[in-house]
C-alpha cells in the first residue's frame, strides 16, 4: 500500500462514523474512530480472537456477529476484518437493535406457540380453497391434526339448517364468539365457539382465514339437559295440578289420564289401580288405544323403582311404570303411542316415573277416601248397607231408575222376635252370631241387584227391585217359612228366636216420598209382631195411606 493511500485509509478510519480502526500485525492501533472504544476494549476476547485466527487463515475478509459487554449492558456488533499489507482494518455496525427485535419477536412467538399447544382452544387457519393449512397440536373435538390438514372446512361443518348455516372457517368478515356445530370423526355433533378474522390479498381478494375455536359441547348438553329438566318440571306441576283441582277422588285418574297423555304426545293412556278384592282394574282412560291390549302386570313386579317399561304390539309401542306408596305397588300407569310417531325418549321416559310417583299418592289417597265412605256407609258388624246409606243414597238411586222405566218394587222390614233374649242368656257375643246368621239368610233371599241393609239393631231392610206384588208375597213366606233354624239359638223356649216381615209396595206412577214408603213398611212389620210374630203383614196401600 503506498503512503499516500494508507493516508487515506488512516483518514477514512478516523473519519467514520461507525466503529472502525486499523491496526498493525501485532493487532496494536495505529487509527480508531471516535465511536471504536467498546470494539478496542474487546480486542482480547475470545470471541475477536478467533475472528483474527480465521483471517490469518483463510487471507481473506471475514463477517461476524459478536457480543460485547458494556456499561449499558450486551450490545451485538457486525463486524467485518479485512486483512492489509501492514496488518488489519476492522469496522463493525451496531446491530443490537436488530438483534433484539429479533429476539423479542422469536420469543413473542415461541410464546404464542406455547400457548397455542397447551390451550384447550383449537386455532386454525384456512387457505383460498377453504382446506386447513394449520391447525393447533392438539387437533379438535376428536381430530388429530394431520386429520384435519388438507381436509375442506365443508366436510366437517353440520348443515343442521341449510338456510342459516355458518361456516365460520370460510367467512369474509370478522367473527366473535359464534356458534357452529361440527361432526366429530366417530360421527357425533360437537359445538364449538368461534372467533375469527378473515385474509386478504393486496388486491383484496380473499385468501383464507384464521381463528380459534373452543369445544363447549358439554357446556350446550348441560344447557339443553337444564332446558329438558325445566319443561319436565312444568309438565309435571301441570299434570299435578290438574289432579289436585279434581275435587272428587273419583275425577282425579281420568284428569291425570288425560293431562299426562297430552304432556307425553300419547295417542292414549291407562290408569290402573290395585284393590285387595278384584286386583288391578282400569280405573282412567284416555284417548285412543290399541284393539288387543296385553296383560303387562306381571312384567310390572319385576320393574325396579324408577325403571319403565316399554312394549310393542303392532302398530303401537307403549311405557308403563308401577305406581308405589311406601315402596309397595298400588297400581300402573301406560302410555301408548302409534310407532310411526316416534319412539319414547329418555326424557318421556323420567317422566313418565315422576308421574307414576305422583299417581301414587293419588290411588293410595283414593282407597283411603273408598275405605272411609266404605266405613260411613256400612254397618261395622255385618258389612251390609247402613241406616244413612240405605235410605239417603241407595233408595233415591233405585226409586229414580224405577220411575224412569216404570217398574215397581218392594220394601221388605225384617226384625228379629225375642232377639233380647239371647243377649240377656247368652250374651252380645252370641247376639253377634245371630246377627250374622240372619245377614248370610237374607242374602240367599234376593237377586244380585237388591239391596241388603241392617237398619241398626235387629232390624233389617230388603229392596226388591222390578218385583210384582205375587214375587214379593212369595219372597216374604219363603223368610218367614225357612227361618226356623233360628229357633235353636232362643234365649227361652217360651220365646223362641224367629222373624217378623212388612212388606210395603212400591208403584212408580204415585206421588208416594221415600219416607212415607218407610213408615208403611215399618208399621206392616211392627202389624206382624202384634199378630203373634213369625209372620208376615201387607202394609196398607199407599191410597189408603193417605
Amino acid at each position: 500500500m503506498s503512503e499516500s493511500s494508507a493516508c487515506i485509509s488512516a483518514l477514512w478510519v478516523k473519519t467514520a462514523p461507525f466503529p472502525a480502526a486499523l491496526l498493525a500485525k501485532d493487532k496494536s492501533v495505529l487509527v480508531q474512530s471516535e465511536s471504536a472504544g467498546t470494539l478496542i476494549q474487546h480486542l482480547d476476547s475470545q470471541n475477536i480472537s478467533l475472528i483474527f485466527e480465521k483471517v490469518d487463515q483463510s487471507a481473506a475478509p471475514i463477517l461476524q456477529t459478536v457480543n460485547l459487554a458494556n456499561a449499558k449492558g450486551i450490545s451485538f456488533f457486525d463486524l467485518t476484518v479485512t486483512p492489509t499489507e501492514n496488518g488489519y482494518l476492522l469496522f463493525a455496525k451496531d446491530s443490537s437493535l436488530e438483534h433484539n427485535l429479533r429476539a423479542a419477536l422469536m420469543d413473542s412467538r415461541q410464546r404464542f406457540k406455547d400457548l397455542v399447544e397447551i390451550s384447550s382452544d383449537f386455532a386454525w387457519e384456512v387457505g383460498p380453497d377453504g382446506r386447513f393449512i394449520f391447525v393447533s397440536q392438539r387437533g379438535a373435538v376428536g381430530y388429530e391434526p394431520d386429520e384435519l390438514i388438507k381436509k375442506h372446512s365443508e366436510d366437517i361443518v353440520l348443515k343442521r339448517d341449510k338456510k342459516r348455516s355458518l361456516n365460520p372457517f370460510l367467512s369474509k368478515t370478522k367473527l366473535e364468539r359464534e356458534e357452529v356445530w361440527v361432526l366429530r370423526p366417530d360421527g357425533e355433533p360437537a359445538c364449538l365457539l368461534v372467533s375469527c378474522l378473515p385474509l386478504f390479498d393486496d388486491n383484496n381478494n380473499w385468501v383464507g382465514a384464521r381463528g380459534v375455536c373452543r369445544d363447549i359441547t358439554d357446556e350446550r348438553e348441560r344447557d339443553a339437559a337444564l332446558a329438558r329438566a325445566y319443561h319436565r318440571d312444568q309438565l309435571l306441576a301441570y299434570i299435578v295440578k290438574t289432579i289436585r283441582d279434581e275435587v272428587e277422588p273419583s275425577n282425579m285418574l281420568t284428569a291425570a289420564a288425560n293431562a299426562t297423555a297430552r304432556a307425553l304426545s300419547a295417542n292414549g293412556c291407562q290408569i290402573f289401580r290395585r284393590k285387595p278384592e278384584s286386583g288391578m282394574i282400569v280405573d282412567a282412560d284416555f284417548g285412543s288405544l290399541p284393539d288387543d291390549i296385553p296383560d303387562l302386570f306381571d312384567k310390572l313386579e319385576v320393574l325396579n323403582e324408577n325403571e319403565v317399561g316399554i312394549h310393542e304390539i303392532k302398530g303401537w309401542i307403549a311405557i308403563y311404570a308401577a305406581t308405589r306408596y311406601r315402596r309397595n305397588i298400588n297400581g300402573a300407569i301406560c302410555l301408548w303411542r302409534e310407532r310411526i310417531r316416534g319412539n319414547w325418549n329418555d326424557d318421556d321416559k323420567i317422566l313418565a316415573i315422576d308421574v307414576a310417583n305422583q299417581l301414587g299418592i293419588a290411588n293410595e289417597q283414593i282407597s283411603g277416601h273408598e275405605r272411609i265412605v266404605e266405613l260411613s256407609r256400612t254397618d261395622a258388624l255385618t258389612g251390609l248397607l247402613n241406616r244413612r246409606a240405605f235410605f239417603e243414597e241407595e233408595l233415591p238411586r233405585h226409586i229414580d231408575r224405577l220411575k224412569y222405566n216404570n217398574s215397581p218394587a218392594a220394601l221388605i222390614y225384617v226384625d228379629l222376635d225375642h232377639f233380647k233374649q239371647v243377649n240377656d242368656f247368652f250374651g252380645h257375643q252370641k247376639g253377634d252370631e245371630v246377627l250374622l246368621l240372619l245377614r248370610d239368610f237374607l242374602l240367599k233371599h234376593v237377586r244380585p241387584g237388591d239391596v241388603v241393609a241392617r237398619l241398626g239393631g235387629d232390624e233389617f231392610a230388603l229392596w226388591l227391585d222390578d218385583i210384582s206384588e205375587e214375587t214379593a208375597e212369595k219372597r216374604c213366606k219363603g223368610i218367614i217359612d225357612s227361618s226356623n233354624f233360628l229357633k235353636e239359638y232362643s234365649g227361652s223356649k217360651d220365646k223362641p228366636l224367629g222373624v217378623s216381615v212388612g212388606l210395603a209396595l212400591y208403584d212408580p206412577n204415585s206421588t208416594e216420598t221415600i219416607e212415607g214408603l218407610i213408615n208403611r213398611a215399618d208399621a206392616a212389620m211392627y202389624e206382624a209382631k202384634r199378630a203373634g210374630r213369625d209372620i208376615f203383614r201387607f202394609a196398607i196401600p199407599y191410597a189408603e195411606a193417605k
